[in-house]
């Protein structure tokens, strides 16, 4: 009697995931940095959340043009070799074939059963064939400029109103102590989603992403209180 066996793997999610935890992350992380150094600046918490909210502005278009522009050249040089590849396939099908079927032999077929797989292979789709084989491109890990975009956009300024919340119910005498062991809270609650959704070990992200973000925050609290006291 056969069953169905069902697998669920994560590689479909490579590229919203890592532009979503990379938004969030810098949201939190950038957004508490900026609260924290002007707190520490001696300031109020006026100027504390006019500084959250540019931060928050900034950093969120800031996050989608540099997704959009850095993505893009990804997708740029993926056309560029496709359309090679496609070329190739015209000019040169019988090189093309050979060199597939190479490919399965260093894999460890036997290069008769290699070769007929090349065939059969290429008859039915040879662009994506050698695309996925030679290449290492596929539909699931092709880049998308807009969606990777639009997910840094926005879960940017979700990560950086977190932060900006603990302002407003913080007293002004706690703010900064409040500012940062909150924001350390999300940062390894990010780290834990995002390990999950990946389908990784959820320590080694969340402690990864808790330490940069700890640096960071603490280097940033340093310099503003620097900056406060010298001015």
């Amino acid at each position: 009697m056969s069953r169905l066996h069902l697998e669920t793997h994560v590689v479909s999610r490579i590229g919203w995931l890592r532009a979503a935890v990379l938004g969030a992350n810098d949201g939190i992380v950038s957004t508490a940095s900026l609260i924290l150094g002007v707190a520490a600046a001696q300031s109020g918490r006026a100027e504390v959340l006019l500084a959250g909210v540019a931060g928050l502005v900034a950093g969120a278009m800031s996050m989608a043009a540099g997704e959009y522009v850095s993505v893009s050249s990804q997708s740029d040089s993926e056309q560029a070799d496709l359309q090679r590849e496609r070329k190739e396939l015209v000019d040169q099908p019988d090189f093309e074939r050979e060199e597939l079927a190479r490919v399965y032999v260093e894999r460890g077929v036997e290069p008769d059963l290699a070769r007929e797989v090349a065939d059969q292979l290429m008859k039915k789709d040879a662009l994506a064939t050698h695309a996925r084989e030679e290449l290492g491109i596929s539909e699931m890990t092709t880049a998308r400029p807009i969606q990777a975009a639009l997910i840094s956009a926005a879960t940017f300024a979700v990560g950086a109103v977190l932060p900006l919340a603990m302002v407003l119910v913080s007293p002004a005498s706690l703010l900064a102590p409040i500012v940062s062991v909150a924001s350390l809270v999300f940062l390894a609650m990010l780290g834990a989603i995002g390990a999950v959704a990946g389908g990784a070990s959820v320590w080694k992200p969340t402690l990864r992403v808790t330490f940069w973000g700890a640096l960071a925050m603490g280097l940033t609290a340093g310099i503003g209180a620097l900056v406060g006291t010298s001015v």
